[in-house]
């Protein structure tokens, strides 16, 4: 994970951030996985299109961790899906719960599992 400085550097690259929200119920803690890998590959299609339109900085963060591989190697050197490959905003020291909040989203921590989700994903455009 990079320092909090070298986040804080990373975020002042960029003049914009589109907050995308998205709400889900899952009747197993395990059915996140395949809807959250689903939105993964939406946004970095989407992240592509927003490139192809003139902002060469566009970047994703994920709602979730990347997911795209069944097993993670754990690190970006042994990563094998490196172009698609995104962080979280909580990896790069974003207050998820506080952004959202303070742009009128709900968010809580849930208690239970068949509680509907409040997740947040960041497109950052310049």
């Amino acid at each position: 994970m990079p320092s909090v400085e070298d986040c804080r550097a990373f975020f002042n690259e960029y003049s914009e951030a589109v907050i995308f929200h998205f709400a889900k119920k899952v009747e197993k803690p395990k059915d996140r996985v395949p809807w959250s890998r689903d939105i993964s590959k939406k946004l970095i299609k989407l992240e592509r299109e927003v490139f192809w339109a003139g902002y060469h900085k566009a970047f994703v963060l994920f709602m979730d961790e990347c997911r795209f591989c069944e097993a993670c190697t754990g690190t970006r050197e042994e990563c094998i899906n490196k172009e698609e490959a995104r962080p979280g905003p909580e990896s790069l020291a974003v207050d998820v719960f506080s952004t959202v909040r303070s742009i009128g989203y709900p968010i809580e921590v849930l208690k239970n599992y068949d509680d509907e989700m409040n997740r947040y994903a960041f497109l950052m455009v310049d």
